[in-house]
């Protein structure tokens, strides 16, 4: 018989027909998500868990594991889809990928032994969800290697070889144009967000796979805003740079506030168990 852990999605708030619209529900593995909450008080914070098979979420299996590219993206997405499932219907409290237990015991007992920190977390979350801001540089394309030859008698007679060097410092000029932009429109949106947001997070810049669409990936940063202020937000983002050269900004939302989740430290990854 296989040996099962529990793996856990979220801390959420419960909420009127939240066991309803979890069920049938696969998560992790295929695994059925339930609503795991202590007896008393009722509003005490509860937990979106599934049982999973132990093998695979072992120190040394889940360490392999995580280097499978196809694995992983399987995990995250039954993860992730879980997650927005209950933000769509509560206050919920992402927990980190891979996040998983001995068994229901050990969960029921973190919520216990950390409801305040988790009940302080889900009111400062309540009615907010989060919003990504990326700001990427398109600075024009280098110029030729080697210039165009000039026509005798010309005023711009240039030798090739001058010919190259004005063209390579116009393209240093247009560049240091473009990050410095760049620099504006992140002033701009860190001033909106100050203005709109309760919260804001900042994020390593994107690089090559990660990186979407062209250019490169300056800021990327989180705002965490109420619902009612998340369009106007994203409007006046987009206006804020529509006058900047060479810079373009996406905004991407509304996704459950995985920037803002801070919880009590959860458990190691399930110690290898003696055969």
């Amino acid at each position: 018989m296989t040996e099962m852990v529990t793996y856990a999605y979220a801390v959420v708030r419960p909420a009127e027909g939240l066991d309803v619209a979890l069920s049938g529900i696969q998560g992790v593995a295929e695994a059925p998500v339930r609503l795991l909450a202590p007896d008393e008080p009722r509003s005490a914070p509860a937990a979106a868990v599934s049982s999973v098979p132990s093998q695979d979420f072992q120190e040394d299996a889940l360490r392999r594991h995580l280097e499978d590219l196809d694995w992983l993206e399987a995990v995250a997405r039954a993860h992730h889809s879980v997650i927005e499932i209950l933000a769509a219907h509560t206050t919920a409290l992402p927990l980190r990928l891979a996040t998983v237990y001995l068994d229901d015991a050990r969960v029921a007992r973190t919520l216990r032994d950390d409801t305040d920190a988790f009940s302080h977390a889900l009111k400062r979350l309540a009615g907010h969800l989060e919003w990504g801001v990326k700001i990427y540089v398109e600075p024009k394309p280098e110029p030729q290697t080697r210039p165009a030859p000039v026509a005798a008698g010309t005023t711009e007679g240039l030798s090739p070889g001058r010919a190259y060097l004005r063209a390579r410092r116009s393209q240093r000029l247009s560049r240091d144009e473009s990050y410095q932009a760049a620099r504006q429109a992140a002033a701009r949106v860190e001033a909106i967000g100050s203005a709109m947001a309760a919260g804001h997070a900042r994020h390593r810049v994107q690089q090559g796979e990660l990186s979407v669409g062209t250019g490169e990936n300056v800021v990327n940063d989180a705002y965490l805003l109420t619902r009612e202020t998340a369009a106007d937000f994203r409007t006046r983002i987009l206006d804020a740079v529509r006058d900047l050269p060479d810079v373009r900004i996406d905004v991407t939302g509304p996704w459950a506030p995985y920037s803002f989740a801070d919880p009590p430290e959860a458990q190691p990854p399930v110690p290898d168990l003696a055969p």
